[in-house]
């Protein structure tokens, strides 16, 4: 009885161990992050994504579980995960947005939502930045691993993006930004 004991202690122990190795973003609707924008402005970071997008699948397996991005955006941002092919009505900024021609039925591809849309979504995945007002400040499209993300992350986050305006700002930021997040 005492070995079964340990060995649930440890068993315990080390899939806590795993647990804390993986980061968890919390999550939220759009309709969420808007009203906590009221209560505590920060900016908007949402991932939208398709059910059947391979990418989209490795973005949330190999990035949005890494514990460094987690943890940032978690500390600097509304996290949004929205489906971009998916049939739920939303509401933003007084407008309601939908997607008519959605087929629940349909396995695989569907029509794109209006709110998708609506933030000049044209693959995915795609990572929308939006401001403090929920304002569009940009789109990112495609797959990034931890360290790829931190760029965008800590430029929006930072305000950064408002010095970096032409191609070559952008180039030599890029050349002096230092990568701190460990990819795992």
């Amino acid at each position: 009885m005492k070995k079964f004991v340990l060995l649930l202690a440890v068993l315990a122990y080390s899939f806590n161990g795993i647990a804390q190795e993986k980061g968890e973003i919390n999550w939220m609707t759009i309709e969420e992050a808007v009203a906590a924008q009221e209560k505590e402005p920060r900016k908007i970071m949402m991932d939208m994504y398709t059910t059947w997008c391979g990418p989209c699948k490795m973005l949330d397996k190999n990035t949005f579980q890494n514990k460094d991005v987690a943890t940032y955006v978690n500390e600097n941002y509304y996290a949004v995960k929205f489906n971009a092919e998916g049939g739920e009505t939303i509401n933003f900024k007084d407008k309601e947005y939908g997607n008519p021609a959605y087929n629940a039925s349909k396995k695989g591809r569907n029509s794109q939502h209006q709110f998708a849309q609506h933030l000049r979504v044209q693959a995915y995945p795609t990572i929308v930045f939006l401001d403090e007002k929920a304002e569009l400040l940009a789109p990112v499209t495609g797959y990034h691993a931890p360290n790829q993300l931190e760029i965008f992350l800590k430029l929006f986050a930072t305000d950064k993006h408002k010095d970096v305006t032409t191609k070559e700002q952008w180039e030599a930021y890029q050349k002096d930004f230092n990568a701190e997040f460990k990819v795992e």
